[in-house]
């Protein structure tokens, strides 16, 4: 039984066939077995568990065999893969601008000792809610936001952290590539808003700002709640009417101290709205406030002296969680020195919709099985994450298309509100609409394979977990305070 195409737009299966068709012309070394691979991945029966299970799927018309060796030596011609995204249609905020969200997930491999390039990531949750270094491979995710109650995002480009990266320089590069992709497929123009990043605490939002400064983004992050902010300085006029006695003037103006309300003042924006979540979002704006920075850390080789990076902080307290807990305060900050009331309003806002992207993590590694390979190279687990995100853009350019193939029972939802997950479930019916571009298989004879009673005489070699400095300098493991060893490396 196919789906009906009632009602749904003209151009929306020929995005899609247009789509599949320039994924298609991306693979460039076992194209064949890499798109078939994908199909298996969209229209496998629930969550993918084990990599070989796709084999089984009638999509997947050739063996298992060739499913890991198109992992492994197939090719994905990756610059063209990404403008390919840059041009599909993307979700856009209320007044029409983009808002990007980044963040890292990781791949933990805790037992591949055979894996290169792995790094300590870190992990919450595991092990009575505890933060744990886990062995993996740490992923910086760049996807686009939608506006409203969703899961849905759009991917559009994943990078691997190899040990020792430098993960503000690291993000800087690949915002400043996607966003030239997005101004070539004519995603930006002269005069359309600048483009939102958000980003979390993990990140040092004003290095990100200084790095991209000459770009049309501005910077959405959250701060820690024990900073120290300075106003501007005071202009010579305005010191030596204060200090006639003459002096130099300050390079920073007065404090700002998070946690002392006494040093706030007056804010520049306040407003209150009414949420259906949170209850009532109060909502406070100070512009013009910037870090004073030291030439120390990541500002050590910075010619001259550090700049002064001007923005706006804005706290926002709610009346309570969703979940029950103790509502404190969060802290943003913004990198437009100087905004209004409704724009405030739109910053917090936006600023809400980044855990949207922690849906998408959920959704590719529990569903799409992003994680569930045991893959050795990491080259291999780089082409597995281009076809998730591959598949996960075909879900997204379905959502039209999709009829909603509930169980007995779930509740019954508007098509505009299928999930990701329930997209999935009709895609099988939906690709038999849509033409395949790969080729028949060939029939072939399997190879002899080892004899059997033979040992394996090519053992593949150990690797430890690399953690580099971004310095340069090698990672010193810990010793231990009664014997003096370093604790032993798990396998």
């Amino acid at each position: 039984m196919s789906l009906p195409c009632v009602g749904v737009p003209p151009n929306a299966l020929g995005q899609l066939s247009c789509f599949r068709a320039d994924f298609y012309g991306c693979l460039t070394g076992r194209a064949d077995a890499l798109f078939e691979l994908t199909d298996a991945l969209l229209c496998s029966d629930g969550p993918v568990k084990t990599l070989v299970g796709l084999a089984l799927a009638p999509e997947h018309r050739r063996g298992h065999g060739a499913l890991y060796g198109a992992l492994n030596q197939g090719r994905i011609e990756v610059a063209r893969l990404r403008r390919v995204l840059a041009s599909v249609p993307l979700p856009r905020a209320a007044d029409g601008r983009l808002v990007l969200a980044v963040d890292v997930s990781p791949w933990l491999r805790p037992d591949a000792a055979t894996s290169n390039a792995r790094s300590f990531c870190h992990t919450y949750g595991r092990g009575e809610n505890k933060h744990l270094m886990i062995p993996g491979w740490p992923y910086s995710w760049i996807v686009a936001l939608e506006t409203g109650r969703t899961s849905w995002t759009a991917p559009l480009d994943a990078v691997r952290l190899r040990p020792g990266d430098d993960l503000a320089a690291v993000t800087a590069v690949q915002v400043r590539e996607l966003v030239g992709r997005l101004i070539v497929a004519g995603q930006w123009r002269e005069g359309d808003p600048l483009v939102w990043v958000v980003v979390d605490a993990g990140y040092d939002v004003m290095r990100l700002t200084y790095l991209l400064r000459d770009l049309p983004v501005e910077l959405l992050g959250r701060l820690r709640s024990d900073p120290v902010m300075r106003r501007p300085a005071p202009s010579r006029k305005e010191y030596y009417l204060t200090h006639p006695q003459g002096g130099h003037p300050p390079q920073h103006g007065s404090e700002f101290i998070f946690k002392d309300n006494r040093t706030w003042g007056v804010p520049a924006a306040e407003t209150k709205t009414t949420t259906t979540r949170y209850g009532t979002a109060h909502a406070q704006g100070w512009d013009r406030l910037h870090p004073e920075l030291q030439q120390r850390s990541a500002w050590r080789d910075h010619p001259g002296k550090p700049p002064v990076i001007e923005g706006t902080v804005i706290r926002l307290q709610v009346d309570h969680l969703s979940s029950g807990g103790d509502p404190k305060p969060l802290w943003l900050w913004w990198s437009r020195p100087t905004a209004t009331t409704a724009e405030t309003d739109l910053a917090w806002q936006a600023f809400l919709r980044r855990f949207d992207i922690e849906h998408f993590f959920r959704m590719i590694k529990q569903n799409l099985g992003w994680t569930a390979p045991k893959l050795r190279d990491p080259k291999a687990a780089d082409n597995w994450t281009w076809l998730v995100i591959a598949a996960y853009t075909q879900l997204r350019l379905a959502r039209p298309l999709a009829v909603d193939l509930r169980r007995p029972w779930e509740r019954t939802v508007p098509s505009n509100r299928l999930t990701p997950a329930r997209v999935r479930r009709g895609f099988r019916h939906l690709r038999a609409k849509i033409p395949t571009p790969a080729r028949v298989p060939k029939p072939t004879r399997p190879g002899p394979g080892r004899p059997i009673g033979s040992k394996n005489r090519c053992p593949a070699p150990l690797y430890d977990v690399g953690l580099e400095l971004a310095t340069g300098q090698p990672y010193r493991r810990p010793t231990h305070h009664k014997t003096g060893t370093k604790p032993r490396r798990s396998s």
